[in-house]
């Protein structure tokens, strides 16, 4: 039997799954830590292929993976030039394969949205596709390649309506309410709460949110992105809000693509793979365009697909 691999490096995970060449469901998955090729250092990032690779593969069959598709968050066009996170994608994973014996496989390095797109029903070709878990972007996809891209840019200058920009959003809001400057909200106690720092008095809570934010260390905030999904949904207006804004957000980015009425549109990540909480918000901003979004959890499937696509190495 030839095999095929398909692995998803996430901001926040990495995963990997072995399948048949023909079709069917994994034989085999494993996960690890955060896979983002450009935020995890690229000795960190092999490590931590190489184990998802050796529980992944069925002991003794390394010589019948025959194709591998790996898409990597913060990883972008590929084969452009001065694209740091290719680079650090691509020599993670041969020195994650070569070290557990994987050494006759055809190999493709993918952006995540790549192998996202990937997962809609039939693999289609063309399309658009959208993003938002730990960061956020949209893409657009030509023969199952990336042809242009909207936002992506990262926690610090972009990534608009992702996870991160949920909590940096419920966090900033925290504060005004807390200052006096915008309305109550739950967000006040609750992002304290979370940040294990609850206090009583106005002073000590403005303290422990922005103490509790700045400790969260950059894109690692997108953690407490929950506790404003939990806000909105008990009826918190200023969360409902964020959760508003964001959707608003992430469409705009989609059309920035120029979308076409009834072409594939996947959306994938933690917030609108389903059941992700700015599903339903973003569907009725996508249903404008005449576009229905295809929802998957993440682009492991669609690594699998692809990986079914190439050729085998001969």
């Amino acid at each position: 039997m030839t095999l095929v691999m398909g692995i998803d490096g996430g901001g926040s995970t990495l995963r990997a799954a072995v399948a048949d060449a023909r079709g069917g469901p994994p034989l085999a998955m494993s996960a690890a830590g955060a896979g983002n090729a450009r935020s995890v250092p690229e000795t960190v990032l092999a490590e931590r292929l190489a184990q998802v690779v050796a529980e992944a593969v069925p002991p003794g069959r390394t010589a019948d993976v025959r194709c591998v598709v790996a898409g990597f968050a913060g990883s972008g066009v590929p084969g452009r030039a001065g694209d740091r996170g290719q680079g650090v994608a691509g020599r993670a994973l041969s020195a994650a394969l070569l070290r557990n014996g994987v050494t006759g496989a055809r190999v493709r390095v993918a952006a995540d949205s790549e192998i996202a797109f990937a997962g809609a029903p039939g693999t289609p070709p063309d399309g658009l596709v959208v993003i938002s878990g730990t960061g956020a972007a949209a893409a657009r996809m030509r023969g199952h390649r990336l042809a242009a891209t909207a936002d992506g840019c990262g926690w610090l200058t972009g990534d608009d309506g992702s996870g991160f920009w949920i909590a940096r959003e419920g966090v900033r809001r925290a504060l005004r309410a807390a200052d006096g400057r915008g309305p109550a909200t739950l967000l006040v106690d609750r992002l304290a709460e979370a940040f294990d720092a609850p206090a009583a008095d106005p002073v000590s809570v403005r303290f422990a949110l922005v103490d509790g934010a700045l400790a969260a260390s950059g894109p690692a905030l997108a953690r407490y992105c929950p506790v404003v999904v939990g806000a909105a949904a008990d009826g918190d207006a200023v969360a409902g809000l964020i959760l508003d804004e964001a959707a608003d957000l992430l469409a705009e980015s989609a059309r920035a693509l120029r979308p076409r009425h009834g072409e594939p549109l996947v959306t994938a990540g933690g917030l609108l793979g389903r059941p992700g909480p700015l599903l339903e918000r973003f569907t009725r901003r996508a249903s404008r365009w005449g576009l229905v979004p295809h929802p998957v959890r993440d682009g492991l499937a669609g690594a699998v697909a692809l990986a079914r696509t190439l050729p085998v190495q001969t």
